[in-house]
């Protein structure tokens, strides 16, 4: 089978999760905005007692807030998968003619295109609020790249555990963790205010690394904690998506495969 043709395949099935969410567009918005919501509750909430004032904490949290965008909504792409493996569509699906890798590229193409248009409504939030980033336009992209990149890679761990799940009640049991996963960084606060094997925790979690780098990319102020994460958040940014995606696409791909319900 030709590249072109699996290339194909891939855009009818992203056009395939489109139709579902203009057939049912309330999930969709709440992903969309939720991050919105988050930003405005914890600046408005904890801005003054952080920072001293609401407008200079909104310059610190807005990069770290689209961060944290980037791990919402996996939840809905696990529970889509789990719904197509638990409801015999995929398997009707691996009995067509068609690339297998498709359906998770088709899945992949519809989730990164929801996350741009979340990242997009949560910078216009960031802007509305008073937050301006001052890196310049090639940082600002690179800030951007950075945060799709998260994304990218944490949609293999939304796959593979949708694929995994033997019911969407698991699926359930595991959106919980979101919050532990987003508190447990620097995206709202310094860790150095945490016990220090918790802030350690925190500074090592891939979140922070990407929340770090793009503010550093931003302009916005950053946490100056001296770690040896904080200093390469750079690095880590780039490397830590690396690992999960090379780790977890091919055992995504191979699991697809060999599904079994």
């Amino acid at each position: 089978m030709s590249v072109s043709t699996a290339l194909g395949q891939s855009a009818v099935l992203t056009g395939r999760t489109f139709a579902h969410w203009r057939a049912q567009p309330g999930p969709f918005l709440v992903n969309l905005f939720f991050p919105v919501l988050v930003l405005v509750m914890m600046g408005g909430l904890l801005g003054g007692a952080i920072s001293g004032s609401v407008g200079s904490y909104f310059q610190f949290a807005v990069p770290g807030v689209l961060a944290v965008a980037m791990l919402f909504g996996i939840e809905s792409t696990m529970m889509a998968i789990t719904t197509d493996a638990t409801t015999t569509i995929t398997d009707r699906m691996r009995s067509l003619p068609i690339a297998s890798a498709s359906v998770l590229v088709g899945r992949a193409a519809a989730d990164m295109t929801a996350s741009v248009l979340a990242l997009t409504a949560t910078m216009a939030a960031g802007f509305a609020l008073g937050w301006r980033p001052s890196g310049g336009l090639a940082a600002g992209v690179g800030a951007v790249a950075l945060l799709l990149w998260l994304r990218f890679a944490l949609l293999w761990v939304g796959i593979l555990v949708g694929l995994r799940a033997k019911g969407p009640e698991v699926v359930t049991a595991t959106q919980i963790l979101v919050w532990p996963i987003s508190l447990l960084s620097t995206v709202f606060i310094d860790p150095a205010t945490m016990p220090r094997w918790l802030g350690a925790i925190a500074a090592w979690n891939p979140l922070s690394a990407t929340a770090t780098a793009a503010r550093e990319l931003f302009g916005s102020p950053a946490i100056a904690t001296g770690a040896w994460p904080s200093e390469h958040a750079l690095f880590l940014a780039v490397a830590f998506p690396a690992i999960i995606t090379a780790a977890l696409a091919p055992l995504a791909a191979r699991t697809y495969r060999t599904l079994s319900r």
